[in-house]
Protein backbone atom coordinates (compact mmCIF):
# COMPACT_ATOMS: atom_id res chain seq x y z
CA UNK A 1 0.00 0.00 0.00
CA UNK A 2 1.39 3.16 -1.52
CA UNK A 3 1.54 5.79 1.91
CA UNK A 4 -0.76 9.19 0.84
CA UNK A 5 1.91 12.20 0.49
CA UNK A 6 1.43 15.94 0.19
CA UNK A 7 4.01 18.65 -0.63
CA UNK A 8 5.29 19.88 2.99
CA UNK A 9 2.80 22.86 3.59
CA UNK A 10 3.89 26.17 5.45
CA UNK A 11 7.77 25.93 5.74
CA UNK A 12 9.32 29.13 5.35
CA UNK A 13 12.86 29.19 5.39
CA UNK A 14 14.53 32.33 7.67
CA UNK A 15 18.42 34.05 6.60
CA UNK A 16 20.47 32.34 9.79
CA UNK A 17 20.88 34.92 11.60
CA UNK A 18 16.96 35.96 11.86
CA UNK A 19 16.23 31.62 12.78
CA UNK A 20 19.53 32.14 15.60
CA UNK A 21 17.11 35.17 17.27
CA UNK A 22 14.13 33.36 17.13
CA UNK A 23 15.52 30.78 19.15
CA UNK A 24 17.20 32.83 21.56
CA UNK A 25 13.81 34.82 21.83
CA UNK A 26 11.65 31.49 22.20
CA UNK A 27 14.20 29.93 24.73
CA UNK A 28 14.71 33.37 26.75
CA UNK A 29 10.42 33.49 26.76
CA UNK A 30 10.14 29.89 27.84
CA UNK A 31 12.94 30.34 30.69
CA UNK A 32 10.46 32.91 31.83
CA UNK A 33 8.11 29.94 32.38
CA UNK A 34 7.50 28.78 35.94
CA UNK A 35 5.22 26.52 37.81
CA UNK A 36 2.67 28.77 40.17
CA UNK A 37 0.79 27.54 42.84
CA UNK A 38 -1.14 30.40 44.07
CA UNK A 39 -3.98 31.34 41.46
CA UNK A 40 -6.45 34.34 40.79
CA UNK A 41 -9.79 33.62 40.27
CA UNK A 42 -9.93 35.74 37.12
CA UNK A 43 -11.94 34.45 34.49
CA UNK A 44 -9.74 33.46 31.27
CA UNK A 45 -11.96 32.76 28.17
CA UNK A 46 -12.49 29.58 26.64
CA UNK A 47 -11.47 30.92 23.05
CA UNK A 48 -7.73 31.35 24.79
CA UNK A 49 -7.73 27.44 26.50
CA UNK A 50 -9.15 26.50 23.12
CA UNK A 51 -6.40 27.83 21.28
CA UNK A 52 -3.31 26.44 23.38
CA UNK A 53 -5.18 23.00 23.17
CA UNK A 54 -5.10 23.79 19.01
CA UNK A 55 -1.88 23.82 19.36
CA UNK A 56 -0.98 20.64 21.86
CA UNK A 57 -3.00 19.11 18.98
CA UNK A 58 -0.34 19.68 16.48
CA UNK A 59 2.19 17.51 18.33
CA UNK A 60 3.85 14.31 16.84
CA UNK A 61 2.41 11.06 17.52
CA UNK A 62 3.46 7.41 17.00
CA UNK A 63 1.94 6.26 13.41
CA UNK A 64 -0.30 9.88 13.90
CA UNK A 65 -2.71 8.09 15.82
CA UNK A 66 -2.86 11.50 17.97
CA UNK A 67 -3.84 9.24 21.40
CA UNK A 68 -4.90 12.05 23.40
CA UNK A 69 -7.80 13.19 24.58
CA UNK A 70 -8.05 16.60 26.94
CA UNK A 71 -10.45 17.47 28.82
CA UNK A 72 -11.32 21.45 30.33
CA UNK A 73 -12.79 22.12 33.40
CA UNK A 74 -14.77 25.35 34.46
CA UNK A 75 -17.79 24.15 36.24
CA UNK A 76 -17.07 24.81 39.70
CA UNK A 77 -18.49 21.60 41.29
CA UNK A 78 -16.55 19.90 39.01
CA UNK A 79 -13.58 21.59 40.06
CA UNK A 80 -14.48 20.85 44.01
CA UNK A 81 -14.77 17.06 43.20
CA UNK A 82 -11.85 16.85 41.77
CA UNK A 83 -10.21 18.66 44.47
CA UNK A 84 -11.69 16.62 47.02
CA UNK A 85 -10.73 13.08 45.04
CA UNK A 86 -6.88 14.50 44.57
CA UNK A 87 -6.83 15.31 48.63
CA UNK A 88 -7.87 12.19 49.47
CA UNK A 89 -4.81 10.39 47.30
CA UNK A 90 -2.39 13.16 48.44
CA UNK A 91 -2.93 13.08 52.27
CA UNK A 92 -2.40 8.83 51.84
CA UNK A 93 0.96 10.16 49.62
CA UNK A 94 1.91 12.38 52.04
CA UNK A 95 1.27 9.87 55.46
CA UNK A 96 2.07 6.53 53.96
CA UNK A 97 3.47 6.16 50.30
CA UNK A 98 6.32 9.08 49.43
CA UNK A 99 9.42 7.71 50.40
CA UNK A 100 11.64 9.63 52.72
CA UNK A 101 13.88 10.59 50.31
CA UNK A 102 11.49 11.97 47.72
CA UNK A 103 9.46 13.60 50.74
CA UNK A 104 13.28 15.07 51.93
CA UNK A 105 12.98 16.53 47.69
CA UNK A 106 9.79 18.18 48.09
CA UNK A 107 10.83 19.92 51.52
CA UNK A 108 11.97 23.15 50.14
CA UNK A 109 8.91 23.38 47.55
CA UNK A 110 6.46 23.61 50.41
CA UNK A 111 4.11 21.26 48.85
CA UNK A 112 1.74 19.47 51.16
CA UNK A 113 -1.55 17.83 50.42
CA UNK A 114 -3.55 20.69 50.49
CA UNK A 115 -4.65 21.70 46.79
CA UNK A 116 -6.66 24.61 46.66
CA UNK A 117 -5.54 25.70 43.77
CA UNK A 118 -7.85 23.35 42.05
CA UNK A 119 -10.93 25.41 42.87
CA UNK A 120 -9.19 28.51 42.74
CA UNK A 121 -8.25 28.78 39.14
CA UNK A 122 -10.52 29.34 36.50
CA UNK A 123 -9.41 25.95 34.10
CA UNK A 124 -8.21 22.62 34.59
CA UNK A 125 -7.10 20.82 31.87
CA UNK A 126 -7.29 17.02 32.35
CA UNK A 127 -4.77 14.99 30.38
CA UNK A 128 -5.77 11.77 29.02
CA UNK A 129 -3.75 9.29 27.75
CA UNK A 130 -6.38 6.98 25.19
CA UNK A 131 -4.90 3.72 25.10
CA UNK A 132 -7.25 2.20 22.55
CA UNK A 133 -9.95 3.62 20.62
CA UNK A 134 -13.49 2.27 19.86
CA UNK A 135 -13.95 1.25 16.44
CA UNK A 136 -17.35 1.52 14.87
CA UNK A 137 -18.02 -2.27 15.33
CA UNK A 138 -17.33 -2.04 18.89
CA UNK A 139 -13.73 -3.89 18.96
CA UNK A 140 -11.22 -2.00 19.97
CA UNK A 141 -8.39 -0.93 18.17
CA UNK A 142 -4.70 -0.22 20.42
CA UNK A 143 -2.89 2.90 20.14
CA UNK A 144 1.31 2.95 20.22
CA UNK A 145 3.81 4.88 21.73
CA UNK A 146 1.32 6.52 23.68
CA UNK A 147 3.05 7.84 27.07
CA UNK A 148 5.29 9.12 24.71
CA UNK A 149 3.23 10.84 22.35
CA UNK A 150 1.29 12.25 25.08
CA UNK A 151 4.15 13.87 27.03
CA UNK A 152 4.80 15.52 23.55
CA UNK A 153 1.51 17.18 23.51
CA UNK A 154 1.77 18.38 26.90
CA UNK A 155 4.69 19.72 26.65
CA UNK A 156 3.27 22.31 23.95
CA UNK A 157 0.46 22.59 25.87
CA UNK A 158 2.56 24.04 28.51
CA UNK A 159 4.68 26.27 25.97
CA UNK A 160 1.28 27.27 24.46
CA UNK A 161 -0.46 28.68 27.50
CA UNK A 162 3.10 30.25 28.78
CA UNK A 163 3.24 31.49 25.41
CA UNK A 164 -0.41 32.85 25.61
CA UNK A 165 0.43 35.17 29.18
CA UNK A 166 -0.86 32.65 31.83
CA UNK A 167 0.46 30.47 34.42
CA UNK A 168 0.09 27.04 35.09
CA UNK A 169 1.19 23.69 37.62
CA UNK A 170 1.44 19.81 36.88
CA UNK A 171 -0.20 18.00 39.09
CA UNK A 172 -0.09 14.30 39.53
CA UNK A 173 -1.84 12.77 42.92
CA UNK A 174 -1.28 9.21 42.25
CA UNK A 175 -3.65 7.15 41.63
CA UNK A 176 -5.72 9.48 39.12
CA UNK A 177 -8.40 6.78 38.21
CA UNK A 178 -11.16 9.19 40.19
CA UNK A 179 -10.72 11.89 36.84
CA UNK A 180 -12.39 8.95 34.86
CA UNK A 181 -15.17 8.59 37.10
CA UNK A 182 -15.86 12.41 37.79
CA UNK A 183 -15.38 13.52 33.84
CA UNK A 184 -16.81 10.42 32.73
CA UNK A 185 -14.07 9.23 30.41
CA UNK A 186 -14.02 5.48 29.43
CA UNK A 187 -11.89 3.72 32.10
CA UNK A 188 -11.32 0.79 29.83
CA UNK A 189 -10.01 3.22 26.87
CA UNK A 190 -8.14 6.06 28.50
CA UNK A 191 -5.65 6.52 31.57
CA UNK A 192 -4.79 10.04 33.40
CA UNK A 193 -1.52 11.28 32.26
CA UNK A 194 -2.06 14.56 34.26
CA UNK A 195 -3.89 17.20 35.44
CA UNK A 196 -3.11 20.97 34.57
CA UNK A 197 -4.27 23.93 36.37
CA UNK A 198 -4.71 27.68 34.31
CA UNK A 199 -5.24 30.74 34.95
CA UNK A 200 -3.78 34.01 36.27
CA UNK A 201 -1.77 34.21 39.28
CA UNK A 202 -2.96 35.77 42.20
CA UNK A 203 -1.21 38.93 43.06
CA UNK A 204 2.13 39.09 45.05
CA UNK A 205 2.28 35.19 43.80
CA UNK A 206 5.24 33.32 45.31
CA UNK A 207 7.45 30.65 43.57
CA UNK A 208 10.12 28.21 44.87
CA UNK A 209 13.62 29.92 44.70
CA UNK A 210 15.23 27.36 42.48
CA UNK A 211 17.69 27.82 39.38
CA UNK A 212 17.23 25.18 35.97
CA UNK A 213 20.45 23.34 35.14
CA UNK A 214 23.02 25.53 32.39
CA UNK A 215 23.07 24.03 29.12
CA UNK A 216 26.56 22.14 29.27
CA UNK A 217 24.46 19.95 32.00
CA UNK A 218 21.30 19.17 30.06
CA UNK A 219 23.54 18.60 26.72
CA UNK A 220 26.11 17.07 24.68
CA UNK A 221 27.45 17.64 21.39
CA UNK A 222 29.53 15.33 19.81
Amino acid sequence: MQPSLVPLPGYVEFPPDEMLERARRFADEMQGRRTVRDFSDREVPRALIEECLRAAGSAPSGANQQPWHFVAVSDADLKRQIRVAAEVEEREFYAHRAPPEWLDVLRPLGTDEKKPFLEVAPWLIAVFICRFERLADGKKRKHYYTDESVGLATGLLLAAIHHAGLVSLTHTPSPMKFLNRILRRPADLERPFLLLVVGYPAPGAMVPDIRRKPLEQIASFI
